[in-house]
């Protein structure tokens, strides 16, 4: 399944929290799609899906926007200890 996220617009945390729930949903092979503005969460984003083990390709979509691209492993829906 691919989940997209349009957090154009939202500030931090809103777009991590949505995240959150997001890879909460996933199951490996799934797909999330995140596209995002703010800064915060252009630098947060990133270092929680490293910490959590999630494989990601981030792309600057132009006007400030960055995409990031999402693949749900074995890894998925857990924390990481």
């Amino acid at each position: 399944m691919i989940y997209k996220y349009d957090g154009i617009g939202e500030k931090c945390p809103v777009p991590l929290v949505q995240l959150r729930l997001l890879l909460k949903k996933m199951h490996p092979g799934d797909k999330c799609i995140i596209t995002l503005n703010d800064l915060g969460s252009i630098n947060d984003i990133p270092k929680l899906l490293n910490k959590q083990g999630y494989q990601y390709s981030e792309q600057n979509i132009g006007d400030g926007n960055v995409q990031i691209s999402i693949k749900a492993g074995k890894a998925c829906g857990t924390k990481s200890t």
